[in-house]
């Protein structure tokens, strides 16, 4: 594999750039490798700046739920940017997308555009807390919620892999309302609210922790955060930055039945552009300035050009059901060939799948929370995936990610997918 470009590119951003990167998983670090600069995509494939092409399962981490570049979606784009990329003013298109998505997620009444997960998180609590008048969150291990200083407490994926569970730089202070709880414990979450109840605002959760691997919420552990947020007047927030709209349509309402009382969007109501969003009931996204008193804005919240890209792509699924049977049945296609060459080659790794997401741990298993993903074999990850970059597959290059899958992928690329997995998994076999 050709990296000369990709190499010389690299030694150059380092220079002017944190790491080379702008966002640290790109970075390629937790592979032991120089990261691979992409040139250009379409459908399920990448292509480097060296002519590399790859069958492609980050999607840009989610978005891309048709795959990369879509003509139906594209095309029109260039109108919208001769009519004016961002105006300052509202505009009908974020009243649309508004309707799209409380129309499509019957847990809440109001949204508000902003223009990343973390900034729907943060706003999400704030506005939380200005609604409960409380001060304390609760959160879970191994769940990532942004960057903000208050959530980066064994939050997953880049501050795991990294073996870092606070980032430096975060004041005591700005902590010290945090609760973190073992995810899918939920005779945990019960004991902190029978002692914390009373002055916890809300519970921040991710239904599929999507940044420790893919591991779904049980029932049970959900059910019983609806009940004690219920029972305790806390307000329970779902973070769909990863599974709105990816899951199911209705995302996890649809999906696990529970209903949340707020809720934050990313990724796929953007179609692959810069966004984000929160949501609530009526009474409490009330508490949201002009309305209330709780203040949040954004310069390009709402932009035009991540609205009409958002606005086609949740049309097109709310459209066109088949397309979440099509990704359930390639996530399952996937899972299963890659689970039978673990037994083929009688390895004792995991393999979790929600949805349209597959994840292979490098553990025994169950996989059902951070205790369990810290047993994993990152040594051995490297060498997978190095040997699956090899054979023309690029995977999340960090073992706490999981593998995206798109309506492009078709089934002759999941199956060269397995093929080359079974080949990577013997090389890694060599190396235990």
């Amino acid at each position: 594999m050709k990296n000369e470009k990709s190499k010389a590119i690299f030694e150059e951003a380092v220079k002017y750039i944190p790491g080379g990167v702008n966002s640290p998983v790109r970075a390629f670090k937790s592979v032991g490798l120089d990261p691979v600069f992409i040139d250009h995509a379409h459908g399920s494939r990448v292509t480097d700046v060296d002519g590399n092409e790859f069958i492609d399962y980050v999607c840009s981490w989610g978005p891309l739920m048709l795959g990369h570049s879509p003509d139906i979606i594209v095309n029109g784009i260039e109108e919208v940017v001769r009519r004016g990329t961002s105006y300052g003013f509202p505009t009908a298109i974020e009243v649309e997308m508004a309707k799209l998505i409380v129309e499509a997620y019957p847990a809440i009444d109001k949204v508000r555009m902003v223009n990343s997960g973390t900034e729907a998180t943060m706003s999400a609590l704030r506005v939380a807390r200005g609604y409960t008048g409380r001060n304390k969150i609760l959160k879970f291990e191994g769940c990532y919620h942004g960057h903000s200083d208050a959530l980066l407490v064994k939050s997953g994926s880049g501050t795991l892999t990294f073996g870092v569970p606070t980032s430096p730089g975060v004041p005591a202070d700005v902590v010290k309302d945090t609760i973190v709880a073992r995810y899918n414990d939920p005779e945990a979450v019960r004991e902190i609210f029978e002692t914390e109840g009373n002055e916890i605002a809300a519970v921040i959760v991710e239904t599929v922790a999507g940044n420790m691997g893919v591991i779904e919420g049980t029932k049970e552990f959900l059910q019983t955060l609806r009940d004690v947020c219920t029972e305790y007047g806390s307000v329970l927030i779902f973070d769909e930055v990863i599974t709105g709209f990816r899951i199911a349509y209705g995302s996890s309402v649809e999906y696990f039945g529970i209903k949340p009382d707020m809720v934050c969007f990313g990724k796929i109501i953007g179609a692959g552009l810069p966004v984000g969003a929160y949501g609530g009931k009526d009474a409490i996204m009330s508490m949201v300035s002009p309305l209330g008193p709780v203040y949040q804005a954004g310069t390009l919240s709402g932009n035009p050009l991540a609205m009409y890209m958002g606005k086609k792509n949740l049309e097109i699924l709310r459209d066109n059901p088949e397309i979440y049977t099509s990704l359930r049945e390639k996530a399952v296609r996937l899972a299963t060939g890659l689970k039978r060459n673990i037994e083929e080659l009688g390895l004792d790794f995991t393999v979790n799948d929600s949805g349209s997401l597959v994840c292979l741990f490098f553990a025994p298993g169950p996989i059902r929370n951070y205790d369990d993903v810290k047993h994993c074999n990152t040594q051995l990850f490297k060498i997978y995936f190095e040997e699956m970059l090899k054979r023309g597959i690029i995977l999340p290059p960090a073992q706490f990610e999981g593998m995206f899958l798109s309506h492009a992928h078709t089934d002759e690329d999941i199956d060269t997918t397995i093929k080359a997995s079974y080949e990577a998994l013997k090389v890694v076999k060599e190396h235990m």
